[in-house]
Order: C-alpha cells, then sequence, then structure tokens
C-alpha cells in the first residue's frame, strides 16, 4: 500500500495541470478578494474574508480536486487495462482506488492550508469561532464531494470524458453554490436547492461555523445524503474494465 501511495503521489506530481490549477485557482481567488473582504465586516463582527470568501476558496479545493482530478486519473486506468492487469494478482484494484483517493485527499488538505495559512499570514484571518464545526464540516464536505468524484469515474468511459463531466459537474454544483456571485441573486428554486447541494452546503456550513452561528440543518442532511447516496450509486456502477 504504501508503495503505491508513492507511485500515485509521483503521477500527481507529474501531472502539472492537476497538480497547480486546483490549488493557484483558489489562491487567487483569494488573494483578490482578501483585501477588500478583510476590512469588511460582517456577522458577529467577523470579516467578509472569513465569513465568505474563504468557505468558497475551500469548497473549490474540495471540488477541483475531488470531482475532476481524481476520477481521471481512475478512468485512465480502467481505460487503460491497468485495473483488469491487477485483478489477476496479489494486488487487488480496490487497493488502487484506495491510494488515489489517499493522494487526493491529501493534495486538498495542502491546498486549504495553503489558502488558510496565506489568509492567516498576509491578510489577519483568524480561525473559526467553531473550529470542531468547521472540522466536522470539512470532513462531511468531503464525504460528500468525493462520492460524487467516484460516480463520475465510474461512470466516465475515458479520462477526457471523466475531466469533462467532471468540470461540468463542478461549473454547475459552483454556480448554484454562489461560486459566480451571491445565492440571493438566484431564482428562489436554485437558492433553495444551494442549501442542500454538496458545494453550496459546504459554503454555507463552514460560514456558519466561521462566524460562530449554528450551521444549518439542511446543509448537513445535504451533505449527508450525497454522501450515502453518492457511494452506493458508485458501487454499483463502478467498471473494472
Amino acid at each position: 500500500m504504501l508503495t503505491l501511495i508513492r507511485c500515485e503521489a509521483k503521477m500527481v506530481v507529474r501531472d502539472t495541470a492537476g497538480l497547480v490549477v486546483p490549488i493557484a485557482l483558489p489562491m487567487l481567488i483569494l488573494v483578490m478578494n482578501a483585501s477588500a473582504a478583510g476590512d469588511q465586516r460582517v456577522a458577529g463582527g467577523r470579516s467578509a474574508l472569513e465569513v465568505y470568501v474563504l468557505p468558497l476558496v475551500f469548497a473549490i479545493v474540495l471540488s477541483t480536486i475531488g470531482i475532476v482530478n481524481m476520477p481521471s486519473f481512475l478512468a485512465y486506468y480502467r481505460h487503460g487495462g491497468i485495473l483488469r492487469r491487477l485483478a489477476v494478482t496479489p494486488v487487488s484494484p480496490v487497493t488502487v482506488l484506495v491510494a488515489q483517493l489517499v493522494v487526493s485527499l491529501a493534495q486538498a488538505l495542502v491546498g486549504i492550508a495553503l489558502a488558510y495559512t496565506v489568509a492567516v499570514t498576509a491578510f489577519g484571518a483568524r480561525p473559526p469561532a467553531g473550529t470542531g464545526t468547521a472540522l466536522a464540516v470539512v470532513g462531511l464536505a468531503v464525504a460528500a464531494i468525493y462520492s460524487l468524484g467516484m460516480v463520475v469515474a465510474s461512470v466516465a468511459p475515458t479520462p477526457n470524458s471523466a475531466v469533462a463531466i467532471g468540470l461540468v459537474s463542478f461549473f454547475a454544483l459552483g454556480a448554484v453554490g454562489g461560486l459566480f456571485g451571491g445565492v440571493d441573486s438566484l431564482p428562489d428554486p436554485l437558492a433553495a436547492a444551494a442549501s442542500w447541494l454538496p458545494f453550496g452546503a459546504t459554503v454555507e456550513a463552514l460560514s456558519n461555523a466561521w462566524a460562530g452561528t449554528p450551521v444549518a440543518t439542511d446543509n448537513l442532511v445535504g451533505l449527508a445524503v450525497t454522501a450515502i447516496a453518492g457511494s452506493a450509486v458508485a458501487a454499483l456502477l463502478f467498471r473494472w474494465t
């Protein structure tokens, strides 16, 4: 397993675009908005940087890696016959999935840690008022978003199609979840759906955790249902060949 994790890490590092974009894009959004947002006070005396920008950046990091990057690797392994070959060796193909999940999650944690460090050291952001709540939300968001990534990996026949499906899913969820502007500007049905869908639920739940206000039940239920349903669908549809 350790050997597979090291190999998966090398593959991720060699994929320059897949390594840089999920970290550089959220960092660019953070830096572009941090100066103005850091001086704007919102809920509980917290800054807009803490309550709005950082939750959005965290959601972008998790979504780009979990829905776009990871499925493309798994689709490549299936398309290239790697999973089929491993099936006749003592190494189960499941171990490859686990190794890729570990490396992908490590990349996401690095992206989140870098964004948080820059926000704190360069722009004076403070830790969440509810640190435990924020950590729990991130964990639930990882489960939900990565389960969707596994669904993409299950249905995509080729690596290119995995990237295409992942990007469409990312932008669709992001558009509803506040990636391109406030949710309040959306039509009422989409605004209502935002709090249930994983991207919007992650942003809203982290915003509440940072402000120290209770996390909405629909955010937690939406993330939990997505994690369970996505895992079940992925297990049902995933093809090894």
